[in-house]
């Protein structure tokens, strides 16, 4: 009894300490609206003091709580401290639902908002949670899934929204999380179901306790597991789903409140439910409450849930080093059982793939009336001009990114690294954002952004997982909480008002749409001088997965070594993120594919992982122009849609 209040002791302070910091600006919030004049018919300060103020206060409260909760019981039920509502990819898909119902079937949203939330969310964790049974829930495993699943989602959303950008021009600023209010009746409906989640928390709570016997002994004393699990993880989802139903997409809260829990003090099942759910609830109200002190009259406009990840990943990688992850992951390279080929044979053939894809995107072409032709005829090389330039500017960048994946893959001895889920592509658009809406450079000036992002990025890992030898888990987790700070922050800009959003938009969608001649001659330059800089580097891609010790005893400078090829992967992705956009998926594809086909050596990986790469842009970019013909879906995103499904293929082949 004494320890547990000793337990208790940390996690209270927390609360009383984020309760006073949002106490204080609730009191800064509202002082103005009592203290005001009242006018002679009606009261306007008051009014909004008590049906938008008040109202969304309080749904600060109940929406912290509950995706907090729902935090805490993902982490308890699947043993994994990675897992909420946002890595495992429930939000995305809730918002995905919401997005296609909006844009299809609208008269749905009137009467059943929550039922298309639910259903969204329930698939996504269907997802997430059938491939991470397949591994014992591994914790890399499912996040890695989430993450995946997530990426796809937002994706399609992406593309919704790009197709349809009148209709879905408001449905941006509420994905991103908003929790402006009109009256109170959001948070009042928000209030009785976290009321009748809790009461379900409480019958699930000494089974749950029982986990941590581990299964074979909560199993011996009588737990269902597979039936605890499927309430547990209803529960959790029903909550994610429901906020996000309500408010929108609001992240990190879910992962930021059960680890401030845990590494205060907080033990046991009971306690951590508890106060994750009371941290939540405080460090969101503390969040908006200072979003609408900063922001003023502006405050309606920005997404909570972006400024919740811009705190949220700051502290989270402040915090990584100190949490104590339970299951550790024993991260080697998978055998592959690809066919037993020489090293040029498939190498051979994804050369004679790639010429067939380039043939087809240069001189194939589809009319919305007449159909597929080839190019012919007096505009042949207008259109020539057109197409060569943003057919060559793809396959550059697909190489980079591939050949910068198989660089990381090789250094981190994490199969699954890549630009896109370490978050080094998200490094280069927080740069090119930069550089876009505050000083509005040309394309040299917006590359140098983009390479200080991504090494920036880089650094920031490097730094954060350094002490864990790189374990795949902490690795996985920086890249995850940087690439939704960066996320955050484009969203705050894009959500500013300010005109060049637009491009800011456009240009992370992937599109080749505004390629010309010379910016596709200098991404051709700055691929052939990175790409053969790499294949120098062959030797140094050999050794080092050996390890430390056996490279250095070989004569492998290390420090130099990792610091120059972790520079070089940076520089790719920045060069390859201007013409393609940071979702892609190319930087993963690429490698594995590669390997797949039996390359296992340095630089035959990196040139099959090239070739592929570059393929699979040329063809992404030909089905965009095509598909939707007159109309161009960004070739970035049709990377993405495409990728998503071939990894969680991959993970769950190599269950």
């Amino acid at each position: 009894m004494i320890a547990s209040r000793r337990d208790d002791i940390g996690p209270a302070v927390v609360v009383i300490v984020l309760l006073a910091l949002a106490g204080v600006a609730c009191w800064l919030l509202v002082t103005p609206a009592l203290s005001a004049p009242a006018e002679q018919h009606y009261d306007i300060a008051r009014m909004v003091l008590y049906y938008s103020t008040l109202p969304r206060l309080a749904t600060a409260l109940i929406s912290g709580a509950a995706l907090a909760l729902s935090g805490a019981l993902f982490q308890q039920v699947l043993r994994n401290p990675l897992a909420d509502p946002t890595t495992l990819g429930i939000s995305a898909g809730a918002n995905l639902a919401l997005v296609i119902a909006s844009l299809f079937v609208p008269g749905l949203l009137g009467v059943g908002r929550d039922l298309i939330a639910l259903l969204g969310s329930a698939i996504a964790a269907a997802i997430v949670v059938g491939l991470g049974a397949r591994r014992g829930f591994s914790p890399y495993s499912l996040v890695l899934s989430g993450l995946v699943l997530s990426l796809w989602c937002g994706g399609l959303a992406a593309i919704l929204t790009y197709l349809n950008e009148f209709s879905l021009a408001s449905l941006f600023i509420w994905g991103a999380g908003s929790l402006a209010q009109q009256s109170w009746l959001i948070p009042l409906s928000l209030l009785w179901k976290l009321a009748a989640a809790v009461v379900l928390c409480a019958l699930v709570i000494r089974p749950l306790s029982l986990l941590d016997l581990g299964e074979g002994g909560s199993a011996a004393l009588g737990v269902n597991l597979v039936r605890l699990r499927l309430i547990v993880i209803s529960v959790a989802v029903a909550l994610a789903a429901l906020v996000t139903s309500a408010v929108g997409v609001i992240g990190f809260i879910g992962l930021v409140a059960p680890t401030l829990a845990r590494l205060s003090g907080a033990r046991r099942p009971a306690q951590l439910i508890f106060w994750s759910a009371l941290i939540g609830a405080s460090l969101l109200l503390l969040a908006d409450s200072i979003l609408q002190l900063v922001a003023g009259e502006l405050g309606d406009f920005l997404p909570t849930g972006a400024v919740t990840a811009i705190f949220g990943s700051p502290l989270l990688l402040a915090l990584l080093p100190r949490l104590k992850i339970r299951h550790r992951i024993q991260q080697s390279p998978v055998p592959s059982r690809g066919h037993r080929w020489t090293e040029p044979t498939p190498i051979i053939l994804a050369a004679a793939g790639l010429i067939v894809v380039l043939a087809a995107g240069i001189l194939l072409g589809r009319d919305p009336n007449e159909g597929w032709r080839l190019v012919s005829g007096e505009l042949a090389m207008d259109i020539l001009s057109l197409r060569i330039p943003k057919v060559v500017a793809a396959l550059a960048s697909g190489a980079m990114l591939a050949v910068a994946g198989a660089i990381l893959q090789r250094l981190t001895a994490n199969e699954m690294a890549s630009p896109e889920v370490l978050g080094i592509s998200a490094g280069a658009t927080f740069g090119v954002a930069i550089a876009l809406l505050a000083i509005a450079p040309g394309l040299a000036g917006q590359f140098s952004f983009a390479a200080i992002g991504s090494i920036c990025v880089l650094a920031i890992i490097v730094l954060s997982s350094r002490r864990s030898s790189f374990a795949p888990e902490r690795v996985l987790l920086a890249g995850i909480s940087l690439s939704a700070m960066v996320d955050a922050v484009v969203g705050v800009l894009s959500s500013s008002g300010d005109p060049r959003a637009a491009i800011l938009m456009r240009w992370m969608s992937g599109s080749t749409y505004l390629v010309d001649g010379p910016m596709a001659a200098t991404e051709a330059a700055a691929a052939i001088v990175l790409i053969a800089l790499a294949f120098a580097a062959r030797r140094w891609l050999d050794l080092l997965p050996l390890g430390p010790s056996p490279a250095v005893a070989i004569g492998v400078p290390l420090a130099r070594s990792r610091f120059a090829l972790f520079g070089l992967a940076g520089l790719m992705t920045a060069a390859a993120t201007l013409t393609v956009g940071p979702l892609s998926f190319v930087g993963l594809m690429g490698p594995h594919l590669a390997r797949e086909a039996g390359l296992r050596r340095a630089l035959p990986q990196m040139v099959g992982a090239a070739l592929i790469g570059g393929g699979l842009m040329v063809a992404a970019d030909f089905v965009g122009r095509t598909i939707v013909s007159p109309y161009q879906i960004p070739a970035g995103l049709v990377s993405a849609l495409i990728g998503a499904p071939f990894l969680m293929f991959m993970l769950r082949k190599k269950a």
